[in-house]
Order: structure tokens, then sequence, then C-alpha cells
């Protein structure tokens, strides 16, 4: 008899637990369906009024021209060395002008070069960051807010492949493209200046997170009878002193290298805006996350 009334009670036990666990099951349910209803879209609107700021200062208009991009000076030097000095003039993902001052190591001559009228160098980087931008929010729009996500998996879905482009974007800012030597030297780049560049220096642009750099080469020719070992240099952002590439049959060493660099604002803002819309894609899978586990998780 003892054990039939610790039988029932055990059983009542578990029908209370039961039907607490049924009744905080359906409170989760209904606050699954109000994120899905509600904070999703919430969010995606969030994302989408900070892409469309970032996404603006790739192309930031002329005061009083809608139609015209706005053109910024920058002036690149450095405090602690006079041997480079660059005025450069960045218009969207454009370089437009360019005026650079070289003081050779040979004979401290000052060298003056500058973009021809007719060129302009295309910085790949910021192109293709805004690509990346303008590309995640045609993923968040979309979902407008008349759509209905009807499970977790979807959100997440929709929330990994915007974080895809924003990390791209990203990544293409902070992280130059390598070349080498004689890809540096054989590009288009060479051909923008005005008087030419001599044969024996060579610059290269790019952005490093939200700065824009020159860097400028001088070099020398290894003689044929030299007794230095050969051993071309590989693909890299920033080559230094000593390395050694082929071009046209001819031996080239780095004997100087000169880099100089200034921040550009609205690329500190857009990485920002890329830092902060990555932390909301997280934060609502995060929250998916959390109903998913509790779903996965049977204790009866």
């Amino acid at each position: 008899m003892a054990l039939l009334a610790s039988q029932r009670l055990m059983l009542s036990d578990l029908s209370r637990m039961s039907a607490a666990s049924q009744a905080e099951r359906s409170v989760l349910e209904e606050e699954f369906k109000w994120l899905l209803k509600e904070e999703v879209h919430a969010v995606l609107k969030q994302l989408q009024d900070i892409l469309k700021e970032a996404s603006r200062r790739f192309s930031m208009p002329a005061s009083g021209l809608e139609s015209q991009v706005k053109q910024e000076n920058f002036i690149l030097g450095s405090s602690t060395m006079d041997q480079v000095k660059g005025v450069l003039t960045l218009q969207g993902e454009a370089l437009t002008q360019a005026d650079i001052n070289i003081k050779t190591a040979k004979s401290n001559q000052v060298l003056h070069f500058a973009f021809r009228d007719d060129k302009q160098w295309k910085m790949q980087q910021i192109q293709d960051a805004r690509n990346h931008v303008n590309q995640a929010l045609q993923l968040l729009n979309s979902r407008d807010e008349a759509y209905h996500f009807k499970t977790g998996a979807e959100v997440n879905k929709l929330m990994d492949a915007v974080m895809l482009q924003l990390t791209r974007a990203r990544n293409r800012l902070t992280t130059p493209a390598t070349m080498t030597l004689p890809e540096l030297a054989a590009s288009g780049l060479m051909k923008m200046f005005s008087p030419p560049m001599p044969g024996d220096v060579m610059v290269n642009f790019y952005i490093n997170l939200s700065k824009l750099c020159l860097t400028v080469y001088q070099l020398h020719v290894l003689q044929p009878n030299t007794t230095k070992n050969f051993k071309p240099a590989g693909s890299s952002v920033l080559h230094n002193p000593g390395a050694m590439f082929e071009l046209n049959n001819t031996k080239f060493e780095v004997s100087h290298v000169h880099k100089v660099e200034c921040v550009v604002p609205w690329l500190n803002d857009t990485l920002v805006f890329f830092t902060i819309s990555l932390q909301l894609c997280q934060q609502l899978k995060d929250k998916i996350s959390v109903f998913s586990s509790y779903w996965n998780y049977r204790p009866f």
C-alpha cells in the first residue's frame, strides 16, 4: 500500500511539473513569436539605417552639388623625415589628383611628379567595400516589414549572409592586396605621372584601416657580375630594403623604402558602422540561439 501511495505521489508531482513545463513552454513560444514578428524587423530597420549611412559615406555629395561626389585633399608626410611628401585628392573611390615630391637618396635631388590631367586611379579596396555594403543592404531590403519570418533558422540564414558581406567589406579596408615588385613595376599606376617616373623609382597607393597610404621605393640596378646572391622577393603589401626582383632581364634591389599616410575620417566612420552592424547581427543570432537551446532541451 505504501509503495502504491508513493507511486501515485510521484505521478502527481510529475504531472504538476509537466503542467508547469507546458505553461513555461507556452510563454516562451509567445515570446518567440513576438521576436520573429516584431524584434527581428526592428533590428533589420536599425541595420538598414546604419548601412545606408555607411553607403552614403562612400559618395558624399559636394557642397551644393548633389550629383557630384565631394573632393577631399589629404596631405601625406612625416614629422621624422622629409624624403617623401604628397598631396592626394580623393573623390569617392578615385584618386583624381596626386602631387608627390621625392628626395632621392643618391643625389638629395627633389623630384616632383603629378597625375596626368587625363588620368584617375581607382582605389579598388574602396570600390569593393562599397559594393559589399550595398549587397548587404539588398539582402535586408528583400525582407520588408510585411514579411513574416517563420523560423529562427530563417533569421539566422539572413544574418549570416549579411555578416558575410560586412566582413568582406571590412576586410577589404583592413587587408590591402599583396603585390610582387614586378607586378607593381608593370601596373598602370606607373604610367599615371607627368613627368614619367624614372626606372629606379616606384610608388604604390593603398588603404589600411582608415588610412590612405603612399609607399615609395627607390631602386638600384644589380650589376651582372655582382657577388650578391639573387633571390627574388615574393608578394607583399610593403617590401623592405634589400628586396630583389627582375624586370625585362634586369635585376633590381630596393635600396630605400618610404611610407607616408593620412587618416581619412569617413573611412574610420564606415569601419565603426561595420562593427556596430556585425554586433547587432550577432546579438539577434544569440537571442534566437537561447530559444533554440530551450526547444532542444527535454527534461522529461
